[in-house]
């Protein structure tokens, strides 16, 4: 487990940013204490400042995982957000979408947010930025990118994609593997 390098940091922040804005520091400096990202086998890990010195006792070849994933590194040096950021960005979130409980089940399949399954959207969100995607009784289901923004939803097609899916609580079940 080591610190991240500044190209690391960098698209791992930019990534964050376009779910949470500049939240970004009260992500990082808590009132439960200092947090930080570290590496480990190209996934990315959140984690407290104390368990983490903690660790350094356990040998690398011994530790499997230490805090949150939040994501992974390709092997082109690019940053992936992984579904156990989910907490996270439903804290943080700027922009929310929330889906009727007709549309949930196929969001959670991993099909994209459709207008006929959209029960609300926060409202100025604008295009291609981040979204966390929720049920209606405000349960955090996965997150996304939004296709439009909200004045565009208005008058567009029921059948026309609302936010495009990137990550839902069903990929334990069909990627257990790879996570």
């Amino acid at each position: 487990m080591r610190p991240l390098t500044e190209e690391e940091t960098k698209a791992v922040f930019e990534k964050l940013y376009k779910f949470i804005g500049k939240d970004i520091k009260s992500l990082i400096e808590r009132p439960d204490g200092l947090y930080c990202f570290r590496l480990h086998k190209n996934r990315i890990f959140y984690v407290s400042e104390s368990i983490m010195k903690r660790a350094t006792n356990v040998g690398r070849d011994n530790l499997v995982f230490l805090g949150t994933c939040v994501g992974k590194l390709t092997h082109s040096g690019k940053f992936r957000l992984t579904i156990g950021a989910l907490d996270i960005l439903a804290q943080f979130a700027k922009h929310k979408v929330w889906v009727k409980p007709s549309a949930e089940m196929q969001f959670l399949y991993g099909n994209h947010v459709v207008k006929s399954g959209l029960g609300r959207i926060t409202e100025n969100t604008p295009s291609y930025t981040g979204v966390v995607v929720y049920s209606m009784s405000d349960v955090p289901l996965g997150f996304g990118v939004t296709a439009k923004s909200t004045n565009e939803c208005r008058s567009m097609d029921p059948s026309g994609v609302v936010a495009f899916h990137q990550a839902d609580c069903g990929e334990y079940l069909r990627a257990e593997d790879d996570l």
